[in-house]
Formats: C-alpha cells, structure tokens, sequence
C-alpha cells in the first residue's frame, strides 16, 4: 500500500494552473504506484476567504472532470480542497475522488477564528473510505485543534488520518505537537499535507509528514521543497520517501 502527501505552492485566484500542478503530480503519484494522493487544505484555489465565493466549486463542478478521469484510469483515489457551495452555503472542504468515478465530500468541522465571517462549518459531510483495510477518515486544518476530532475518528474505527493543512512558520510546530499526540493516543497512522510557499498573502510552513500508529515521525518535507512525501506499508511497517518536483 502506498500513500502520499503532496506539498504544493498555490497559485493565487488561478484555477487552472493550480489545476495543472494537481494533475502533474496526480502523474508522479501515479509513476510511483500510490493508491491515494492528498493535497492542501483549499488546494485547488489556494486558501482564501474574501475571495471564497466567487471561487466556489460545486459538487459536480465540470472543472473536477479531468481529475476524475485520472483516479479512473490510474486507480487512485484524489483529495482536493476548495470552497464549496452546498445549495444556499459555503463551506471549506475536499473533494475525495475515487477509482469508481464517484465523488465525497468532506466539510471543515470547526473553523479557524475569522472564517466563520465567510463559511459555515458542518458535521454533515463526513465521510470515509477503505484501502486495503485501512478505514481512512479526514480533517481539515483547523479541525486538529479539537481532540474531539481525531476521538470522533477512532470511534469510527479509522486507522488512517489524513490532514490537509494550511499551517504557517509559527503554527506547525503545534500541529506537529497535535498529530504525533493523536497518533500515539489513538492508535492512528496520520498523513499530513501542508503548503509550500505563500499562500493568501502568508508564508505556509511545508513539512508534510507521516507518523504511524506508535507516534513515530516516518518521513517529512522541508519547508520549501514542492512534490509528493510517498509513505509504503509492507510487512507491518511503513517507510518513506521524499519525491522533489
């Protein structure tokens, strides 16, 4: 089973270059043999909120087509970020797009201060996935900074968390702190993917890791490198290893 974590510099209001760089390294991804690749939190158009809703994607948002073709024809399942419009509300959320052309959605379910100005948060939009017996649920950002998230995930027998971030220099020694803690405490293999470079006006940390179920640190990226963190498990045991773009 390989996993991995794609550290990506956005491109501010451009979508289809954002788009593009999805689609490159969906192919790395692929050119490596993973079975699932997460980006960023709001991934597809960097993180944004006084933009977010002139930048919405919908469920069935034509511009997610070429990224559903390739997790058809590789066999991959894609998760990618964007501000969602869900009838009459916006949301921060991912879109988790499997093998079988469908398409989830996964809803930002405790916001950081000041995003609740432009989104709602819900607990609707939770769902979770399996890959070769690993039951995989999700978080965005800000959903670390409450245990109740990573507890809710146990409950619901993951053995997998993925989190898509957007941490900057400051906070990412903390989320570093939360995720090994949560992955210790719970029993849980977590995969982190966070920005590279600037992303709405501020420096992003980089650093997407891997932790397994005893806590340990597998693998990261540095601050500033663009590309995938691939994880393998094999033989009970995960290893890593760094792609550079």
């Amino acid at each position: 089973m390989i996993l991995t974590a794609a550290q990506t510099k956005p491109f501010r209001e451009d979508i289809d270059s954002n788009l593009l760089e999805h689609y490159r390294l969906v192919d790395l991804a692929v050119q490596n043999g993973a079975q699932l690749i997460a980006f960023p939190e709001m991934s597809i158009t960097g993180y944004e909120r006084e933009y977010a809703q002139k930048l919405a994607f919908q469920k069935d948002d034509s511009r997610l087509d070429h990224l559903r073709k390739l997790a058809v024809e590789n066999n991959i399942v894609i998760i990618a970020g964007a501000p969602i419009q869900i009838e009459s509300e916006l949301f921060i959320g991912e879109f988790i797009i499997a093998p079988d052309n469908s398409v989830s959605i996964y809803t930002k379910q405790f916001l950081h201060e000041g995003e609740d100005d432009f989104f709602e948060s819900s607990f609707d939009y939770n769902p979770m996935i399996e890959i070769e017996n690993q039951k995989i649920s999700f978080a965005i950002c800000a959903d670390l900074d409450n245990p109740l998230h990573p507890q809710n995930a146990c409950k619901r027998k993951a053995s997998l968390y993925i989190a898509s971030i957007f941490f900057s220099p400051n906070g990412i020694p903390n989320a570093y702190r939360q995720l090994q803690s949560y992955a210790e405490e719970h029993q849980l293999n977590v995969l982190m993917s966070n920005f590279s470079g600037e992303s709405w006006g501020s420096p992003s940390a980089g650093q997407s890791a891997f932790w397994n179920n005893k806590g340990e640190l597998v693998r990261q990226m540095n601050d500033t490198d663009t590309g995938l963190l691939l994880v393998e498990y094999q033989n009970e045991n995960w290893t890593g290893k760094v792609v550079k773009n």
